[in-house]
């Protein structure tokens, strides 16, 4: 490896975390993944997470030349807790910034919302450059979307503009969030999907095996079609309220691109009165790990 800079990215995400190293180009140079093993608590996810990126960097030699290091995560990421970040157990509790720098030290270090950071990446280097507004839809263990205009990210008065997931479903959704729950999320998130076809088939099944079983099993195809029938109602009322320019789709569900972005422009075809272009996102499953290294390039 040469003897520039280097940026540190480290993505936890609900099913797995993503660590790379990049140079000031934002190119990934090296990458390493691991699972979160969100059952047994946030403290093991990010005490492993950071011992493999300091092994990442002793195994480059890459220790004495890191410059900046970017943390994203589901939530919002303040200084003393991450709001809206249910899917792990006691990551809401993480001090994440504070437990990164007492790993790594005086390295500078940016901390974000994983769909937002993610967005930045595509809108700087994917399938998002020279849009505008720009709308990144985050599907994956849980569901997001980031808003960009003129190229800056939309955050909301309390960075929680996107976070459709707690989007109500009916009229008889009458607590949300304030009954603890994901109305959006956890009937069209990966881990809701996976969760339903579990019980529907009786056995085990993620949200991937589920897409690839709906090919052949009527059960699964009738779960498939309901979800991607609701999911597609709510991006095109979120296209209709922000009229993008283009909707990039990334996260773990774009594994099953064939079947979830046919239902998505049909339905923004039908219901839209300016329908943005729908395209996978350039970097479908990297995108918030680019994410990362971005906020840390930028501070």
């Amino acid at each position: 490896m040469t003897g520039e800079d280097l940026i540190l990215g480290i993505d936890f995400g609900g099913t797995k975390v993503a660590i790379g190293l990049a140079d000031r180009t934002g190119s990934l140079l090296v990458t390493r993944r691991l699972d979160t093993d969100a059952q047994a608590g946030a403290g093991q996810v990010v005490s492993r997470a950071l011992a493999a990126a300091r092994k990442l960097l002793a195994d480059e030699g890459a220790a004495d030349r890191l410059a900046a290091i970017g943390v994203v995560s589901p939530g919002i990421v303040l200084e003393d807790r991450i709001l809206l970040a249910p899917n792990v157990p006691g990551w809401e509790e993480l001090r994440l910034r504070e437990l990164v720098a007492d790993e790594f030290g005086d390295v500078g270090i940016e901390v974000g919302t994983d769909a937002k950071a993610a967005a930045l990446a595509e809108w700087r280097w994917g399938a998002l450059a020279g849009t505008d507004p720009a709308v990144f839809l985050s599907l994956g263990t849980g569901i997001a979307a980031a808003v960009l205009v003129g190229g800056r990210l939309l955050t909301g008065a309390n960075g929680a503009a996107g976070e459709i997931g707690y989007n109500l479903r009916s009229p008889q959704d009458t607590d949300g969030f304030a009954g603890g729950a994901a109305p959006l999320e956890e009937v069209v998130g990966g881990r809701g999907l996976g969760g339903r076809a579990s019980v529907l088939l009786g056995r085990p099944v993620t949200a991937g095996e589920l897409f690839a079983l709906a090919r052949e099993n009527a059960q699964a195809k009738e779960l498939v079609t309901a979800a991607l029938d609701e999911l597609s109602m709510h991006v095109a009322n979120l296209a209709i309220a922000l009229d993008p320019q283009c909707i990039a789709v990334g996260g773990g569900l774009v594994r099953s691109a064939d079947v979830l972005l046919p239902a998505l422009r049909e339905r923004l075809a039908q219901a839209v009165p300016f329908p943005p272009e729908l395209v996978s996102a350039k970097f479908d499953q990297d995108a918030s790990l680019l994410g990362a290294i971005a906020i840390a390039l930028d501070a």
